[in-house]
């Protein structure tokens, strides 16, 4: 019988010393904590402390997200991850008439400050480290975020956190983005500038890879295509005048973990080697840190079935073993019940307590780098490196990253490996336990959580009085102050965080941008 790997490897139905000839442990994987980092980031990974737990939430209303982050925090999450309804993601208000219909529904809704004060109400954003999944518009739910905690008495550099903030996948694999990529990477470059300035604890981008597995990619496209993108990051930081060593330390990466355990570690480490190499010897990054791919992990949404849906629980526990395997910095475990609606308030909890399973319960944290010199696991770490760097290599052969989306390259790539992956499963050649093999005749009964149409009428008459009390004026002088900056070279987000702190909205503060750069038409489009 054949076996392959997720990125098309051959296995060998036994692995030895000979797999391994001319293997070289001091220059492949050296020491945990050190150059090329493949055994993890730091010397004592999680001997002392695990891994952080960051569980993603966000629907409804701020109110109701609000009461889940509690619930999380009370139950003993480490981390908040904040989901926003798709309307908040593409900068537009809940008023707005594209909005119509998506208020709530796939995470929170934020039109503006106000919004932001309920969802942190009575969360101490000096002691809690949040990650916030918004892109085209992460500036402004960064300073969003910041001015919630001014008025805690919190300042920047007590906040920690991360924004992912990597719209170059949203072109390749997920669609929320708002302006041309030219103009998408002279705002993260000021994002860059002004947390180093403001915010020096803040993750500053979160380069995805994530939402391009979910989309279809193998292993080896997932990290070839991130890494690559991080590259044009860090290249438009560098030509902005950034030195590397400012800002490379707060650069984080977002990959997925899937039930194939044994490749999916060897990923993550051949991700840490490639990303090393590439931060040393083509940037010159001296600091340690400006070299460390530190990353955060979610369980694979797409693996997880409507069928049978209990099943996603053994799933989830696999894929969050394979992310502390391969030595993820946090970790996010989706709720069993997440292919059916937004998760229940059990089934957040459960998905919590695994983590908290395999962090207390299990041997895994009694040593770093368990893996490190299995026959297989170093083979595969190899595979999936060559791979990636050739699939890097032929981005680079169109320019970088922006040339390659905009001739459609990444996205062709996934899109073959995601129909391909359909096949196999339409085939039952690709075993989907509980969909394709091993089904029932009758499916439990399953009450989902479901989010109140109401939400968008509440979220459209609090705007309306927003907008009554607050002092036009001001508002109307911040955006003109921000449309100017936007105009020329000056940084953007010092304008936007006086037109938001004036009540300034979302949606206004993404057309003012929208009315200078445009917007981004896919050319497939034409």
């Amino acid at each position: 019988m054949s076996h392959r790997s997720e990125s098309g490897f051959e296995f060998a139905p036994v692995y030895d010393a000979g797999t391994l000839d001319g293997f070289d442990p001091a220059a492949k994987l050296g020491e945990p904590g050190k150059f090329p980092y493949t055994r993890g980031v730091y010397p004592t990974m999680y001997t002392q402390r695990p891994w952080t737990m960051r569980q993603y939430a966000g629907f409804g209303t701020a109110a109701e997200s609000n009461q889940r982050y509690h619930q999380l925090i009370d139950a003993g999450t480490m981390g908040l991850s904040v989901a926003f309804d798709l309307p908040t993601q593409m900068g537009y208000d809940s008023d707005a008439a594209i909005a119509s219909g998506e208020v709530g529904k796939v995470g929170v809704a934020i039109d503006s400050i106000d919004d932001m004060r309920i969802l942190f109400d009575r969360i101490p954003l000096d002691q809690v480290s949040t990650s916030m999944t918004i892109n085209a518009p992460g500036s402004v739910l960064l300073l969003l975020y910041q001015l919630v905690a001014e008025e805690q008495g919190v300042s920047g550099e007590q906040l920690t956190g991360t924004i992912q903030n990597d719209v170059l996948k949203e072109y390749i694999a997920r669609g929320t983005y708002i302006y041309p990529p030219k103009e998408s990477l002279r705002l993260i470059s000021d994002i860059f500038a002004y947390c180093k300035a403001e915010l020096p604890r803040w993750n500053t981008i979160s380069i995805s890879g994530y939402h391009m597995a979910e989309a279809g990619a193998t292993p080896a496209q997932e990290i070839g295509f991130t890494l690559a993108d991080g590259i044009e990051y860090v290249r438009a930081a560098v030509a902005s005048g950034l030195d590397v060593d400012e800002f490379a330390p707060r650069l984080s990466f977002f990959f997925v973990a899937r039930t194939t355990l044994l490749e999916e570690v060897a990923k993550f480490r051949a991700a840490r080697r490639i990303w090393a190499r590439v931060m040393r010897d083509e940037f010159g990054a001296k600091n340690p840190k400006s070299q460390m791919l530190r990353f955060h992990t979610q369980t694979a949404g797409v693996q997880l079935t409507a069928q049978q849906p209990e099943i996603n629980l053994v799933r989830v526990a696999v894929q969050g073993l394979a992310a502390v395997l391969g030595g993820t910095q946090s970790l996010h475990t989706n709720s069993y019940d997440e292919a059916i609606a937004l998760p229940t308030e059990k089934a957040a909890r459960l998905a919590l307590r695994t983590q908290q399973v395999l962090a207390y319960e299990t041997d895994i944290t009694a040593t770093v780098d368990p893996f490190a010199g299995s026959y297989v696991v170093e083979a595969l770490t190899d595979e999936v490196e060559a791979e990636a760097v050739e699939l890097m290599k032929q981005v680079e052969e169109y320019g970088g990253a922006v040339a390659a989306i905009e001739k459609g390259f990444q996205k062709q790539e996934i899109e073959q490996s995601a129909y391909q992956i359909s096949l196999e499963i339409d085939s039952a050649e690709r075993v989907v336990v509980g969909m394709n093999k091993f089904r029932i005749s009758e499916e439990e009964p399953y009450e989902p959580l479901r989010v109140d149409p109401a939400i968008e009428a509440q979220q459209v008459a609090r705007l309306a009085t927003l907008r009554a009390e607050r002092d036009q004026a001001e508002v109307d002088e911040a955006l003109a102050e921000l449309k100017k900056a936007a105009e020329g070279t000056d940084n953007c987000l010092y304008p936007m965080k006086r037109a938001l702190k004036a009540r300034a909205t979302v949606g206004e503060v993404c057309n003012t941008l929208r009315e200078v750069w445009g917007v981004y038409v896919p050319a497939d489009t034409f």
